[in-house]
């Protein structure tokens, strides 16, 4: 990074306004609202019938040039993570064309004509590559120039599936340059890890053949998934990527654990990060001193676990991958730490250690459901914006994020905030994104969900990107279809 201080200057957000309570969806499906209310969260965001991936990206990007008074002319890289794509061909591309579009339509200068502008894929973890994609970008060839790097997906899963409450919709860009206001970004103390974990989530193309999109342009996009499996490899490569930045850093786990006071990670729903950063707590005290062992001991006790056998399971290096296969998908890779965790999440240092923590931002992400890519930056907006409302103090302050993709792979990259984030937080406007909202019933939200006529939608689109038509022409000498063509709404 050729020591320059380089990072992000700004946040802005999209989320559709069509919004399910899970309370209401608790009482549609016949599930427990006080359970749901306490492992996933309180509310979901749905993608409307005008909108796709793209347009929530676009329109997340416009936001962020005109809140921050953004030249356009300035910025050489657009970078677009998803695992929501449509188009096998083009990504960033479309949102920027979008974007010039409007920006001409308004008397202002489009992109640079220069401007990169690449697809980042990785599930969940895209954004996050395309983040240090960036921040690479902006230390080398892009220097003295701004990046952006927006984060958009649709997390849909089929009704009646366990991930059904864990959906949600949106976007996130993010604008990145050197002397950034609001946090520097530090990849040379990162951590990374990665591992191929064969079905923890997937994608494959074979689940679009056969769907009837006569009533929609929508494709349904449910993923191959295993959520016990899922957690497993989660927790894992929460802790192999977490290990890399110790061994870069020379850092005492637990030392460095305690010393932080705000840790945002990926959140596909309200308990996983919970979870995730509560096992790397244990291990840390496994790694400790006399003191750090006692406390771990105590938990052991109390779960009737041998401190020696959990030591022993710790220090393993299980194969994750052999759990793959369905007489073993339900395995715990670490069924000691897991069993200790339940008591720890008991005690009184739990509090303190893991939710305090992660408390910054935490209520509002309570109502936005999965985001996928843009699930990491959007809690940290949210976290921002209560810090700037609450006279939270963050100057100079050391956050740690953790990025994560299914398949699977971990990022673990510490940001440092800015003197002057205040500034820059006043413009993410964050709140003002999840403002609009309309309550769905249960039949507009089957309908929207199914890819159906929705009636009754009282809301109007508004400086934003809709899908104006879909092409479908497939003749000899012009063909456009299943392309979209878009219209800003201003």
């Amino acid at each position: 990074m050729n020591n320059k201080s380089i990072g992000i200057s700004g946040l802005s957000a999209y989320v559709p306004p069509y919004r399910v309570w899970l309370e209401d969806w608790c009482e549609w499906t016949g599930n427990q609202w006080p359970k749901v209310r306490e492992v996933v969260g309180r509310s979901f965001r749905v993608r409307g019938p005008h909108q796709s991936v793209y347009t929530m990206a676009a329109t997340a990007v416009m936001r962020l040039i005109n809140q921050y008074d953004i030249d356009p002319a300035r910025v050489k890289f657009l970078g677009l993570g998803t695992e929501s794509s449509t188009d096998n061909s083009a990504g960033a591309i479309i949102v920027k064309g979008m974007v010039d579009q409007a920006l001409t339509a308004a008397g202002k200068p489009p992109i640079s004509r220069s401007c990169e502008v690449p697809e980042f894929k990785h599930a969940c973890l895209g954004g996050v590559y395309g983040m240090k994609g960036a921040l690479r970008h902006l230390a080398h060839d892009g220097a003295g120039g701004q990046a952006i790097v927006v984060c958009a997906d649709i997390a849909e899963y089929a009704r009646g599936s366990s991930g059904e409450p864990t959906q949600g919709a949106g976007a996130v860009a993010m604008l990145l340059e050197e002397n950034p206001t609001l946090a520097e970004v530090d990849l040379i103390r990162s951590g990374s890890a990665s591992d191929y974990r064969i079905m923890d989530f997937r994608k494959p193309m074979q689940r679009f053949c056969g769907q009837d999109r006569s009533e929609s342009h929508q494709v349904q996009d449910f993923p191959v998934f295993n959520g016990k499996y899922s957690t497993t490899c989660y927790i894992d490569e929460t802790l192999h990527a977490l290990n890399d930045m110790y061994d870069k850093r020379n850092l005492k786990a637990i030392d460095y654990m305690r010393s932080l006071e705000t840790v945002f990670m990926h959140r596909p729903y309200r308990r996983m990060p919970e979870q995730g950063w509560a096992l790397a707590y244990l291990f840390a005290l496994g790694g400790g001193g006399s003191a750090d062992r006692a406390e771990l001991a105590s938990y052991c006790y109390e779960a009737g676990i041998e401190p020696a056998a959990l030591l022993a399971e710790m220090s393993s290096k299980p194969e994750i991958a052999n759990l793959a296969t369905p007489d073993r998908l339900h395995f715990e890779a670490y069924p000691q730490a897991m069993a200790v965790f339940r008591v720890f999440r008991a005690s009184r240092h739990y509090r303190r250690e893991i939710l305090d923590k992660m408390a910054l931002g935490s209520d509002t992400m309570l109502d936005l459901g999965n985001l996928y890519t843009a699930a990491l930056p959007a809690w940290m907006a949210a976290g921002f914006e209560q810090a700037l409302d609450e006279h939270i103090d963050l100057d100079g302050q050391e956050l740690l994020t953790l990025g994560y993709g299914s398949g699977d792979a971990a990022e673990v990259i510490p940001f440092t905030v800015a003197a002057d984030w205040r500034a820059a937080t006043g413009k993410i406007l964050f709140a003002d994104a999840m403002r609009t909202a309309v309550d769905l019933s249960q039949e507009q939200y089957a309908a929207l969900h199914d890819g159906r006529a929705v009636r009754d939608l009282d809301i109007l689109p508004r400086a934003e990107f809709v899908i104006d038509k879909v092409g479908h022409s497939d003749d000899r000498h012009f063909q456009d279809m299943g392309i979209e063509y878009y219209r800003y709404v201003s």
